[in-house]
């Protein structure tokens, strides 16, 4: 069994820079802080469906009270200048027994390298193991570049079109190519 709380995995990205992807950890708060600082106002509308300042207190509260077994979270970090940085995160939390909502956001320097897809892969097998059979997400529909990466998994996906969101299921059974 995965203890997702200890996850962690280095891999290198086509351009040979060295990611890691792992647990967040209580003392990432200035690291979160930070990151978030840096995202492009459009991708934080393309995140949270609106424009968005700051990380409220109760989001900071719920970052701190990260267990593992029912909210996930996952960061891509990098070395910078003898210092780790986060360049993405990816999350899921349990809304039912064998159902999670995932969500993503990468730092446009880092687009286009496969971050999100590999976040993608690296909860799914925390998921699965934990017994989590279906990821479902919402998508605004001009976000083509994370609705590519769910269509990319390799796990089955349905869509649907609704109240301005696609709303995506992902079965984490019977990968296709995961």
């Amino acid at each position: 069994m995965i203890n997702a709380s200890q996850y962690a995995e280095t891999e290198t990205l086509r351009t040979g820079l060295k990611i890691c992807f792992r647990a967040s950890r209580p003392d990432d708060v200035d690291r979160l802080v930070e990151a978030f600082n840096k995202l492009d106002p459009d991708s934080l509308y393309l995140r949270f469906f609106g424009p968005k300042k700051e990380i409220s207190a109760l989001e900071m509260q719920r970052f701190k009270e990260t267990d593992f077994k029912n909210r996930v979270i996952l960061f891509c970090t990098l070395m910078q200048d003898d210092r780790e940085i986060i360049i993405g995160s990816g999350s899921y939390v349990r809304i039912g027994a064998d159902d999670a909502e995932v969500a993503f956001i990468v730092e446009e320097d880092f687009h286009r390298l496969g971050i999100a897809g590999r976040l993608l892969k690296h909860l799914g097998t925390i998921a699965v193991d934990a017994g989590v059979k279906t990821f479902v997400a919402e998508v605004l529909p001009h976000n083509s570049a994370m609705l590519d990466v769910f269509k990319r998994s390799g796990w089955p996906m349905t869509s649907e079109v609704s109240d301005g969101a696609v709303h995506l299921t992902l079965a984490l059974t019977n990968p296709e190519k995961v």
